[in-house]
């Protein structure tokens, strides 16, 4: 007999495009929520991202399986009153259109709270309700740039983007642990309530090391692969041209890592090399080192020595590697043009396999939504 999802029964409105939003809505799906999702008659602008997913957006298809697909134009007062009466009955409302949206056609957190007393509304902005950028609009790659993030990463010579949507990432998975924090305080006190994730804020926190690092004197520098505050933790060519990634996190690794991979058991005792503090301080030394001694190794060599010093190590893969990693677990999905294998959640319930619902066609819902045809 299948088990029941933990979200089943409940009803997700989701008012979202891009990223964030769907990310957030997705895992609510996933988890037996029954999703519908709220697009423009022309589709969320993220439909259109790529054609590389059997000619669909790789975006889209990745965010938005087990989703409903409901088209309103909400400039028209039937299809206003439709997203109206949805969110009457909804358990939760997800929305990250431009600020102000909601609030310009009644739907604001006021009028949402008053004719559904239990309705958890989530809204995902850039800045946050308040503040001098509050009506700005934004996107992932302007808050790494705004929060500072893109300045710690990269190479010395420029600042970089994160190769990933990662801003909308993080606020997609923060917006969707606040809800379902929500939910169950709504299961004790049976009220619903109003939460608010900026993309901003997101990033500050994330951000929280480097910032008090900055405001502590020692402003993280760029360094590639390489880490700001550990040595030695980089990368480290073997004689056969191999690249490793090794991280010594200890003084207990460093001290077997000398002896077992180095061949210099006494070099912990060198000042220079005698905590994480005096490495990193002399990490051009401390990277030689490492450098030579990989230099006489081949791969076979150094990943057998990297495993007796029991030192953390990984390759550089590159997303090639990834297609083909004996680790990458997949699902499939459906979508209009075929079924798409995609990366599975990373989250592994025992005895519990899931089935991922099918990505939607624009409007594929509408014309079968009771709402809807109570509306015309």
């Amino acid at each position: 007999m299948k088990s029941a999802l933990p979200l089943e029964g409940l009803l997700v409105v989701a008012v979202e495009q891009a990223v964030a939003a769907p990310f957030c809505t997705a895992r609510l799906a996933d988890a037996g929520a029954r999703v519908v999702k709220v697009e423009r008659p022309s589709g969320d602008f993220a439909r259109g991202y790529d054609d590389v997913a059997k000619g669909q957006s790789s975006y889209f298809v990745w965010l938005n399986r087990g989703k409903e697909s409901l088209a309103l134009d909400l400039t028209k007062p039937d299809d206003l009153s439709v997203l109206r009466d949805l969110a009457s009955r909804a358990d939760v409302l997800v929305q990250n259109l431009k600020p102000g949206s909601l609030e310009r056609l009644g739907l604001g957190a006021d009028a949402l709270r008053a004719a559904n007393p239990r309705l958890i509304n989530c809204t995902i902005s850039g800045y946050g309700a308040s503040g001098p950028l509050a009506d700005r609009k934004a996107y992932d790659l302007l808050i790494q740039a705004e929060s500072g993030l893109s300045s710690i990463t990269g190479g010395p010579a420029e600042p970089a983007r994160v190769g990933i949507s990662l801003v909308d990432i993080a606020t997609g998975a923060t917006a969707h642990a606040a809800v379902l924090e929500a939910l169950i305080a709504r299961g004790i006190s049976g009220k619903g309530c109003d939460i608010h994730v900026s993309m901003f804020d997101v990033m500050a926190d994330w951000l929280a090391v480097p910032l008090l690092q900055e405001e502590g004197g020692q402003s993280p520098r760029r360094i590639g692969l390489a880490h700001p505050s550990i040595a030695p933790y980089g990368i480290f060519t073997a004689g056969d041209g191999t690249v490793f990634l090794i991280s010594i996190q200890s003084e207990r690794e460093w001290v077997k890592f000398c002896d077992v991979f180095l061949g210099q058991p006494d070099l912990p005792k060198d000042a220079r090399f005698a905590s994480n503090v005096a490495r990193v301080r002399h990490r051009a030394e401390t990277d030689a080192l490492v450098s030579a001694a990989f230099a006489t190794m081949g791969e076979a060599a150094a990943t057998d020595a990297l495993t007796r010093a029991e030192v953390a190590f990984a390759s550089v893969n590159d997303m090639a590697a990834l297609s083909k990693h004996p680790h990458l677990r997949r699902i499939v999905v459906e979508t209009p043009n075929g079924s798409v294998s995609l990366p599975a959640p990373a989250a592994v319930v025992a005895g519990q396999e899931r089935i991922y619902g099918r990505v939607p066609a624009i409007g594929e819902h509408s014309d079968l939504h009771p709402a809807h045809e109570a509306a015309e």
